[in-house]
């Protein structure tokens, strides 16, 4: 055998295997959706039967940073809640941040909302946005959280579905699955489709294997009991994934971390390629400092480089049949993934319209996994950081301290 066959061998069989482990993910996948929406529909039996008197007080919390194209528009959905009683406090570093005349015309536009902006200053710990959370968490009147970064946008109801379940007291914190909404060109789109379908995969798999042990930045909530028994939002501030840590945290501390059954929009703007695949890098990198081992076996869980690499083995070696199954095999696959999981769990109709679309963006996914392992540095908010051990993050171009103390 000659080492150009044995070569093309090899590689055949690496391709039949990400093939075969994709398909094993895609199984659990299915399986996790069914379980989902089962859990889905008590939490959903939960809301319905709490009585409006019953509903605790709840406060808003809105960090904001620039002028995003969809800023007023996320966050009116704050304002028209159908709550008997809750406030929000926007955040800002100062007054000269754009984001501030934004937000302060949608408060003049609801002034039966008790609402107010803090104003930060310059952060000194690594994440800017607990900075601000924890200059506002202290004006807050209610004991029941809600944290939404600056891009999510709610349906009126999202306060009526989310905050019955932490009534329980054996519940710490409850997070929300979320959909892309994409801004109408086709980066966005692309991306979109990944939150819709990529992120929840992976997430709902997570809890049947082992539970939730962590929460998905675009929508938490939590009691101030529970914030203080894990020591307050400071323990998050030294990490890029504070949404993570703080999941983390609340279910260390021994409390059921769990998922709504309500699910929240994450807004996109217009980007180009290099600004997709910034963002997405990024947040592939802050899953590999925090999670290091599950990011390193997410690499079999894509399919498409997969079924290609089999197309050009298979045919290389003489066999175009089995080239063209394999490929075909990965393609349904995705196509699979994005009906029952955007489509079936998310509710996100553009996954069934584009199903078809979403085996391109499983296979820029992998090779944006692999970039995730070239460099520690990324670009976030107008700075440029480094990611340090356990996932904390180091800003390069102003001097912070950790807010637990340890070396950053």
């Amino acid at each position: 055998m000659s080492a150009a066959v044995l070569f093309w061998r090899v590689l055949l069989g690496l391709a039949l295997l990400g093939l075969t482990c994709s398909t094993i993910f895609l199984i659990m996948v299915l399986v996790a959706a069914r379980r989902y929406k089962r859990a889905a529909l008590a939490d959903k039996a939960i809301a319905a039967a709490t009585p409006e008197s019953a509903l605790p007080a709840v406060t808003i919390f809105k960090p904001i940073h620039g002028a995003e194209p969809r800023l007023a528009e996320n966050l009116t959905s704050f304002f028209q809640q159908n709550y008997p009683a809750f406030e929000v406090i926007i955040g800002a570093r100062d007054a000269t941040n754009p984001a501030v005349a934004i937000a302060e015309r949608v408060r003049q536009q609801y002034p039966q909302v008790k609402s107010r902006i803090v104003f930060s200053g310059s952060p000194i710990w690594p994440n800017a946005k607990v900075f601000s959370l924890d200059k506002m968490i202290p004006l807050s009147s209610a004991d029941y959280f809600i944290t939404s970064d600056s891009d999510v946008v709610v349906s009126k109801d999202f306060l009526r579905n989310v905050i019955p379940s932490l009534l329980d007291s054996k519940i710490g914190l409850v997070t929300c699955p979320y959909r892309g909404v994409s801004a109408g060109d086709f980066f966005s789109s692309l991306e979109a489709l990944g939150m819709s379908v990529e992120m929840p995969s992976g997430v709902i798999v997570a809890d049947m294997l082992e539970g939730i042990r962590f929460a998905l930045g675009p929508a938490v909530a939590f009691r101030r009991d529970v914030l203080e028994k894990i020591g307050g939002i400071g323990v998050t501030a030294d990490f890029y994934s504070d949404d993570y840590e703080l999941g983390n945290k609340v279910w260390a501390a021994g409390y059921k971390v769990i998922f709504s059954h309500e699910i929240v929009g994450h807004v996109l703007t217009p980007r180009s390629i290099a600004r997709t695949i910034g963002d997405q890098l990024r947040w592939m990198k802050s899953t590999r400092y925090s999670r290091p081992l599950g990011h390193i076996g997410s690499g079999l869980t894509y399919a498409m480089p997969f079924g290609l690499l089999g197309l050009i083995a298979a045919s290389t070696l003489g066999n175009i049949r089995l080239g063209l199954g394999l490929f075909v095999a990965a393609f349904l696959n995705r196509v699979m993934q994005a009906v029952a999981v955007g489509w079936g769990v998310i509710g996100d109709p553009r996954a069934l319209y584009f199903c078809w679309l979403y085996p391109l963006r499983d296979f820029l996914g992998f090779f944006i996994w692999a970039g995730s392992f070239t460099s520690r540095n990324f670009y976030w908010r107008g700075e440029m950081y480094r990611f340090s051990k356990g996932g904390r993050i180091v800003p390069r171009d102003r001097a912070v301290k950790s807010a637990v103390g340890v070396e950053l």
